[in-house]
Order: structure tokens, then C-alpha cells, then sequence
């Protein structure tokens, strides 16, 4: 099914919010219930970030530097060529072009980037289509619990969808005011504030839904499933 975003207009954005609320009541509890907005005894350091948590979580060193990490391949998808399937455990699944993806809610957001490789990098501005508003487009059948993100260099990883709905998760097009360039995933990657910055897919082209966890490229060696960085979680 290929999305058409732009033909039915308001109906479509009506459709979307109603989803998305019913998304967010049957996950709220979960999402809650999350080691980077309930840990008591969180690791890392500075005053509470916009979830509670230390600025820093432990093990990290803060850079103003953006480094570059990767499969070795860094695909040049054309915006003309670029497409997105939204689908597995789901009603609706979609194949979103470029422009399908721009006439969705776009949102603006500030939020950290922790990389597992020990820096992170504070108050990144963001511009994109929340997750959640890309899984209220194909409404996620009620056994759907995971989703696997592919990337066009052939990348894979494992996110649960209590982490993968948080507002703060998003499918991003621009960083630093400016189109996120190809050697950090453009024309679009995904951000998971909340987790290890791998759990974000650079040059992102596929979101399957899935009724149980599956382990992406670096899960399958050795890197952990859950990745919350105020536990220095990560390594299973």
C-alpha cells in the first residue's frame, strides 16, 4: 500500500491524532515504566535532564564534536529515490516517498545523543516525523511489541515499542538548523534519546513490526537488547 498523505488532507492528520492517542493509552504504563524515566538509582552525572535523569550518564564524556560511525558504506539515496516501508504486524502498512513523509506533522525538538562509544553530545536540535505518529499511520496490531529498523547500508536494530513511542523519538531530516548530511544518515535517520544512539538507524528505509524481539546487527554480536544508558548498559 502506498501512503497518500497529501490528497486527503485534514481527514488524514484527524485520523493520525486519533491514533495516536489510542497508541499512547495503550503504551503510556509501559513508557512509564521505563529505566530512563523510573530508575531510582540512575548512574551518570549533572542536574536532571528533561527526563529526569543525569545529564551525563555514567562512562560518558561530553564533545561538541559530532563523530562519524558506521558499516563502512555510506549510501546516497536521491530524495527522488528515497523511499520508507512502514510494516509487519500492522493494519495499514505503507511505502512513504519523500514528499508523503514531508506532508506528515513535522516537529521540532531538542534533545542528547549518546554513542556506546563513551561521548555524548547535548542539546542536538532536531527537525522530523515523530515514530509515533509514523506507527499511528499503519496502526500497530494489538500482538505488535518490537519493531526491527533497516537502513539502506544494509544496517538492522531492535527497538521495543514502549522506547520507540516516547515523543522524543524521532525520524529526523535536519540537525544544527541544517539537512542532516549523508556521513550521519541522511536524508533521514532515527534519534532514541533515551537509549544508545545505534538504536537509531542511520539512512533508514524499512520499520517492521513484530510480535517478539528480534536481535539487529550489533544485538546478534553481542551488544545489549535494552541499551539504557544510565545503567552503562552496553554489552549483554
Amino acid at each position: 500500500m502506498e501512503a497518500n498523505t497529501q490528497s486527503e488532507g485534514p481527514d488524514k492528520l484527524d485520523r493520525i491524532v486519533e491514533a495516536r492517542m489510542k497508541l499512547k493509552r495503550r503504551f503510556e504504563e509501559k513508557m512509564a515504566q521505563t529505566p530512563s524515566m523510573v530508575d531510582e538509582k540512575p548512574r551518570g552525572s549533572g542536574p536532571p535532564n528533561r527526563h529526569g535523569m543525569p545529564t551525563v550518564p555514567v562512562g560518558q564524556t561530553v564533545t561538541t564534536k559530532w563523530p562519524v560511525l558506521d558499516l563502512g558504506y555510506q549510501p546516497s539515496i536521491p530524495l527522488d529515490k528515497w523511499q520508507l516501508h512502514i510494516d509487519g504486524e500492522v493494519n495499514h502498512p505503507v511505502r512513504l516517498k519523500w514528499e508523503d513523509l514531508m506532508a506528515l506533522p513535522q516537529v521540532e525538538d531538542t534533545s542528547d545523543f549518546h554513542c556506546v562509544t563513551t561521548w555524548s553530545r547535548l542539546n542536538v536540535p532536531w527537525v522530523g516525523v515523530r515514530f509515533m505518529d509514523l506507527a499511528a499511520l499503519v496502526d500497530p496490531k494489538g500482538s505488535a511489541t518490537h519493531i526491527m529498523c533497516y537502513g539502506y547500508d544494509g544496517y538492522s536494530t531492535n527497538v521495543s515499542l514502549e522506547e520507540a513511542l516516547k515523543p522524543d523519538v524521532l525520524l529526523v531530516h535536519t540537525a544544527d538548523g541544517e539537512p542532516l548530511t549523508r556521513e550521519h544518515g541522511g536524508p533521514l535517520r532515527m534519534i532514541t534519546p533515551q537509549l544508545y544512539a545505534w538504536k537509531g538507524s542511520k539512512w533508514i528505509k524499512r520499520i517492521e513490526f513484530l510480535t517478539k524481539n528480534q536481535l539487529g546487527f550489533w544485538e546478534e554480536r553481542g551488544y545489549s537488547n535494552t541499551a539504557y544508558p544510565w545503567r552503562n548498559d552496553r554489552y549483554s
